[in-house]
C-alpha cells in the first residue's frame, strides 16, 4: 500500500483547490523503513493542530468556522486563542455535544451564545440543529475540525464531524480536519451497524470500535460517499508526526463529563451499551464508565449509590443503590468483553425491563438484544459479527495515513 504521507509535496499545502482529499506530509517514517509495530519513538507526538507551518498558509485571508471544544488544545493553550493571535479570521464556533467547554451532560440541548473569552458567537450542533445551516456557514470559507475522539461508532463527535462535512460538500465550503491520536485505536472489533439503525450514535456502517483517527474516518466517510446523496467534501487532512496505532495514548483533557480518566475510556466499547438497559454506568459517581449495577442485579458483594453531580445531574437510578461489579482497576483487554453484558443480564431479576429501546441504536443491530436474551454464548456472538467485520478491516487498510497494529 502506498504510504499517504508520499502522496503530495509540501507546495500543495498553500492551497485548499484540486482534489477532493488531500493528506498533508508529516513528518514521519517513510514507506520503506516504517516498522510493523511499535517503534522507538525518536520525536515526541505532534497533533495536527500542533503543526502550524502545515495548515496557517491555507487559513490566511479565510473566513473561518471551528469545530472545537475544550479538547481543542495547543499545549495550554485553545486553538482558537492560537489562531486568532496568529491573525487568522475566525467568525464562528460550532460546539459539539457537551458545549463548547465540555460541561453539559450527555444528551443535553446546548443553546447558541457567545465565547465570554472572545466574544466569538458559538453555534451549538447539539439538539435540534446537529448540521451547520447554510445560512450558518454562508459567510465562511473554510470549516475546521479539532475535536479528540474516542474511538467508537457511538461517540456523537464523529457524528457531528459527518454533518459538518456534509454541510461543507452540500455548500461549496472546505474542510480541514486536524488529526489527533484514537485512544483505542489498536483494535477493532464489534458488530458492524446495520443501517436500518442509523442514529446520531451511529451513522456508519462501521464496527463500534472502528479503529480510525478522526482524520482517516473522515477520509472513509468522504470516499465510500456516505454522506448525504453521494456528496463528497473539499478535504484536507493535517496528520499527526510520530504516531503509529499501537502507540498508547492519555487524554490530556477529559473528552466529555463522565469520561474522566484512560480507565473510563478503555472500558468505554465494552459498556456503553449499557445505557440501553436498566444497569447504571457509574454515572453521578466518582468513577463514571468504570461502575455498572442494577437494583435488580442479583449479586449483592459491591454496590454503588449514583447521585446527582455536574455533568450528570439526573442520572440513572439515581439515589437507589445499585449493585454489580467495580471495573476501576480491572485489565481491559484489547476486545469488546462481552462477559459484562452476559453476566449483567443473567443475574437480573427484571429481565423483561432490563433492555430499552436504545439498546438497538448503540448496539447497532437487532440481533444483540435477541442473542442475549436466547443465551448465546460470547463466541457464538462474535461469531455472527463475520463476514461484515472481516470485510471493514480489509477496506479500513485503504485509509490509514499511520502504521498499524499488525
Amino acid at each position: 500500500m502506498t504510504h499517504p504521507y508520499l502522496l503530495l509535496s509540501a507546495s500543495l499545502l498553500l492551497s485548499f483547490g484540486g482534489c477532493n482529499q488531500k493528506q498533508v506530509p508529516a513528518t514521519a517514517p517513510s514507506q520503506t523503513s516504517a516498522p510493523a509495530t511499535a517503534p522507538q519513538q525518536a520525536e515526541p507526538l505532534q497533533m495536527g493542530a500542533e503543526q502550524l507551518d502545515l495548515y496557517l498558509p491555507a487559513l490566511q485571508g479565510k473566513r473561518v468556522g471551528m469545530i472545537v471544544n475544550q479538547t481543542s488544545t495547543i499545549g495550554d493553550t485553545h486553538l482558537v486563542d492560537t489562531l486568532l493571535s496568529r491573525g487568522v479570521e475566525i467568525k464562528t464556533i460550532f460546539a459539539p455535544e457537551h458545549g463548547f467547554r465540555g460541561e453539559a451532560d450527555a444528551g443535553a440541548h446546548i443553546n447558541d451564545g457567545n465565547d465570554p473569552k472572545t466574544g466569538l458567537p458559538i453555534i451549538s450542533l447539539y439538539g435540534s440543529n446537529k448540521k451547520p445551516l447554510p445560512e450558518q456557514i454562508k459567510d465562511l470559507d473554510v470549516l475546521v475540525f479539532d475535536i479528540q475522539d474516542v474511538g467508537t461508532r457511538f461517540y456523537t463527535y464523529i457524528s457531528t464531524m459527518h454533518y459538518v462535512m456534509e454541510a461543507a460538500a452540500e455548500n461549496g465550503k472546505e474542510v480541514l480536519i486536524l488529526d489527533r491520536p484514537n485512544p483505542n485505536g489498536h483494535f477493532v472489533d464489534g458488530p458492524v451497524l446495520e443501517m436500518d439503525q442509523k442514529s446520531f450514535v451511529g451513522m456508519h456502517p462501521i464496527p463500534i470500535v472502528h479503529g480510525l483517527t478522526v482524520g482517516e474516518l473522515a477520509k472513509m466517510i468522504n470516499s465510500e460517499k456516505w454522506l448525504k446523496g453521494g456528496v463528497q467534501a473539499k478535504l484536507t487532512v493535517i496528520p499527526m508526526a510520530n504516531y503509529d496505532h499501537t502507540m498508547p495514548y492519555e487524554l490530556p483533557v477529559k473528552p466529555s463529563p463522565n469520561l474522566p480518566n484512560a480507565q473510563a475510556i478503555a472500558l468505554y466499547p465494552s459498556i456503553c451499551w449499557f445505557e440501553g438497559t436498566n444497569v447504571s454506568v457509574g454515572r453521578g459517581t466518582p468513577t463514571p464508565f468504570q461502575l455498572i449495577g442494577s437494583p435488580s442485579y442479583q449479586k449483592k458483594d459491591f454496590s454503588f449509590t449514583p447521585v446527582s453531580t455536574p455533568g450528570a445531574t439526573n442520572p440513572p437510578h439515581k439515589d437507589e443503590v445499585c449493585y454489580g461489579k467495580d471495573l476501576t482497576n480491572v485489565e481491559v483487554a484489547d476486545k469488546i468483553d462481552l462477559a459484562y453484558l452476559l453476566d449483567m443480564y443473567q443475574n437480573s431479576t427484571n429481565q423483561e425491563k432490563f433492555f430499552n429501546n436504545f439498546f438497538e441504536r448503540l448496539a447497532g443491530t437487532t440481533k444483540l438484544r435477541e442473542q442475549v436474551i436466547a443465551g448465546k454464548t460470547e463466541a457464538e456472538i462474535r461469531a455472527s459479527w463475520e463476514p461484515a467485520l472481516s470485510n471493514y478491516k480489509t477496506m479500513r487498510k485503504q485509509y490509514l495515513l499511520y502504521p498499524d497494529f499488525n
